[in-house]
């Protein structure tokens, strides 16, 4: 009986070391990780063993520039024609005029406001350097005109400086047109109106005087 036993024993031993053998390789196929045999001893020494080589992971980060080394952005240099330059310099030195008329003008005009009947060439020099006034506001809205609003509108830096500057001279340049218009008349028609026009007169003047002044000075001290 218990040879019959043992027997039976051994068979079914065998049979689950042959069964295991064949459902080894099957589950292996279907699993990802490698197969460990939990009796298998590795004799050799740690030294001698060879660590597999595990790549680095490398990930492709995206360049990023901070703004302060980012180079900075300046706006393209504008390039004005000959016609151009030629209009600014004719403007420019021709304004150099305006503060002496406007004093020498302010001087003639106090001085026949005060004593109507004085000589005849402080009149007439009165008259003179009124014209050069009138002239040389002409000549300065004409360049100042064409290179704001033509050329030189593209150019952004300052332009609002150069804009209120040539708003103000030119509402000076209507101003000077009616004082010109408003000149008293010593004669005998105008010998009723002589005192309201000389004092309508004397009032544009330093009206179209101020603003004149205001709008030179603008550019003088923004160094254009």
């Amino acid at each position: 009986m218990r040879s019959l036993i043992v027997g039976a024993s051994l068979v079914l031993l065998g049979a689950s070391s042959a069964w295991a053998d064949t459902l080894e390789p099957s589950l292996s196929g279907l699993s990802t990780r490698p197969s460990h045999d939990p009796w298998h001893v590795n004799w050799l020494s740690r030294g001698d063993e060879t660590a597999p080589a595990i790549p680095a992971l490398s990930v492709a980060w995206p360049s990023i520039t901070s703004q302060d080394d980012a180079q900075p952005l300046h706006p393209a240099a504008i390039e004005h024609s000959d016609a151009y330059q030629t209009r600014a310099k004719i403007h420019k030195y021709a304004s150099f005029a305006t503060l002496p008329l406007f004093a020498t003008e302010i001087a003639l005009g106090e001085s026949l406001y005060s004593t109507p009947t004085s000589a005849g060439w402080n009149r007439a020099a009165h008259g003179l350097v009124g014209a050069g006034i009138v002239g040389l506001f002409g000549v300065n809205t004409v360049t100042g005109a064409w290179n704001l609003f033509g050329e030189g509108w593209s150019d952004t830096d300052g332009r609002t400086r150069r804009l209120v500057h040539g708003l103000l001279m030119m509402a000076a340049d209507v101003g000077f047109l009616a004082t010109t218009a408003s000149a008293p008349n010593g004669g005998k028609r105008g010998a009723l109106t002589f005192a309201t026009s000389r004092v309508t007169h004397r009032n544009l003047a330093f009206a179209s005087i101020g603003v004149g002044t205001a709008g030179y000075l603008l550019m003088l001290l923004g160094n254009h």
